[in-house]
């Protein structure tokens, strides 16, 4: 056997969770990227920002919300609150390299192969066998850009690196949500008139879940933006987008209840991101678009598969933030501990500071439970 487990994604799922299970007493831990540590939060557009705030509160057992230890932060890191892409990558870089985790990057996997009590993974450059599988990987690869006909007439908002590569002096932005109203911040900054059509009107939203609605963050921006730039951001929501079609000179964008706009250029898709699972679809019993999992993270249909990442759902409650899914790594860690025999681990610390949330019922009981068909809101954080 090469390792015990292989974590799939050096992203902060994949690299929390090998320092969880370092935590746990297990060592024998490969971490596998396609790309290099933190490569989705570097494909962001520039001027992208985390939505939630980082703060080293760390040594009152309040940590960091955008940690994926009990022990860094990184608000400490790089002295700021809303840090980049680029930044949080820097970040986790760090923690890598101070831990000396055993990360091999562009490395993609390729198949996964169960077998009676182990897994072997195919990769570009060779195959491993290890008794246990975390698939860490996160959404933003996976960009949601066939949800309705005419969608290949659009671009999707993560093709952007930076927000000053859009030309026209008008944009259309399918999606009200972060991804929509991060776009329409920054391009009503550089001068450009918006229309964003979204489904719902989550700038008017109030939820108890902070995945149902704008953040703070950037519910101020959007404010600043439209203040800043009078006249020059128009917001219609309950407008559902049934279809896109593409003139010699222009796109036509119709919506069901029968509203048809017209723009210059590609309209821009910021309707959020497919599951990050997508890649391993198989290996999960699904309902809908929801995959299922046991209540340690596991797969239903494959014991020895684990996920941790943005893509979590248990019991209705959704862990797409950060300082939400990091709360299973403990989970995770605790559970394959025991699973390969070893000693009862003390992760209290882990509890304590947020590591270790193994009592949902807080979240099945109360408002910001969602049903297990609904569309989960694409987020950057």
């Amino acid at each position: 056997m090469d390792f015990e487990v292989i974590i799939v994604g050096a992203g902060p799922a994949g690299i929390g969770c090998s320092l969880s299970l370092r935590r746990a007493g297990i060592e024998n831990v490969l971490i596998l990227d396609a790309d290099k540590i933190g490569s989705s939060f570097r494909r962001w557009p520039e001027q992208m920002r985390l939505i939630t705030p980082s703060f080293h509160s760390n040594p009152f057992y309040i940590t960091d919300l955008n940690a994926i230890t009990p022990t860094t932060s990184p608000a400490d890191f790089v002295q700021k609150e809303h840090l980049s892409g680029h930044e949080y990558a820097d970040y986790l870089n760090a923690v890598s390299v101070y831990y000396e985790l055993n990360v091999r990057q562009n490395e993609k996997v390729l198949q996964i192969n169960p077998g009676l009590d182990s897994y072997t993974l195919k990769t570009e450059k060779k195959v491993y066998k290890c008794k246990i599988v975390v698939w860490a990987g996160g959404e933003f690869s996976h960009p949601k850009t066939g949800s309705f006909p005419g969608a290949e007439h659009c671009v999707h908002s993560s093709a952007f690196r930076t927000w000053e590569d859009y030309k026209g002096d008008e944009a259309l932005i399918i999606g009200g949500y972060e991804s929509g109203i991060d776009a329409t911040c920054h391009l009503a900054n550089l001068k450009k008139r918006i229309l964003l059509l979204s489904n719902g009107e989550p700038w008017n939203a109030d939820h108890t879940d902070p995945s149902e609605l704008l953040s703070p963050f950037t519910r101020d921006r959007l404010l600043g933006a439209m203040k800043n730039n009078p006249g020059s951001v128009m917001l219609h929501g309950n407008t559902t987008v049934t279809q896109v079609n593409r003139l010699s000179d222009c796109y036509i964008v119709e919506t069901e209840n029968g509203d048809v706009f017209d723009t210059k250029h590609r309209p821009i898709i910021a309707n959020g991101f497919e599951s990050a699972l997508t890649p391993i679809k198989e290996f999960f019993e699904w309902k809908g678009s929801q995959p299922q999992f046991t209540d340690e993270d596991e797969s239903t249909l494959h014991p020895g598969i684990f996920y941790s990442g943005p893509s979590l759902v248990q019991r209705g409650s959704k862990f797409c933030f950060i300082y939400k899914f990091r709360a299973r790594f403990g989970v995770i860690a605790l559970t394959i501990a025991k699973r390969l025999g070893y000693p009862e681990p003390h992760l209290e610390d882990d509890r304590k500071r947020g590591f270790l949330v193994d009592d949902l019922e807080c979240c099945t009981n109360c408002e910001c439970a969602v049903d297990s068909e609904a569309e989960t809101v694409g987020s950057e954080s």
